[in-house]
């Protein structure tokens, strides 16, 4: 081999390397995505039972409900929407009706209950997720500086 065709073997293998790698990498952010619903995107679309996605809103006022264990049955609300959600495992300290809430799982085959894997709240008196409070002030229900005094 020359050292024209030397250097472009080593072009060639280092390309093809790189290439796998970002191949490798964009497989594996499409396997860990979650998209983010609030519940009216949900009354409109809904999705596949099994697929990932996150859920947001406020939790519905009266909707707590304590089980056995650590399980613990709510609601998460947008304001004109409600989705049923069930989670088992220790809640955030600071997780309350009205109080905005971020919930990760999937919809089981045959049930209308959302069952969450991981569920987020927020960690002061002003925090609401950024995709939340968006979507809240777009539909007109978020209340803004004077829900957080």
């Amino acid at each position: 081999m020359t050292r024209k065709q030397k250097r472009l073997a080593v072009i060639g293998g280092g390309m093809s390397f790189i290439i796998a790698a970002v191949l490798l990498v964009m497989f594996a952010f499409s396997q860990s995505v979650a998209y983010f619903y609030m519940p009216g995107d949900l009354a409109k679309k809904p999705v596949g039972p099994g697929t990932l996605i996150r859920l947001g809103g406020l939790v519905g006022e009266g909707s707590v409900v304590r089980g056995e264990g650590t399980t613990v049955q709510f609601a998460v609300t947008d304001g004109a929407d409600a989705i049923k959600v069930r989670y088992t495992g220790i809640l955030p300290d600071l997780f309350r009706e009205g109080q905005g809430v971020v919930t990760e799982g999937r919809f089981e085959p045959g049930d209308d209950v959302f069952v969450a894997d991981t569920v987020l709240a927020k960690h002061d008196e002003r925090y609401m997720p950024k995709q939340v409070a968006d979507r809240l002030k777009k539909d007109g229900v978020w209340k803004g500086e004077e829900a957080s005094k």
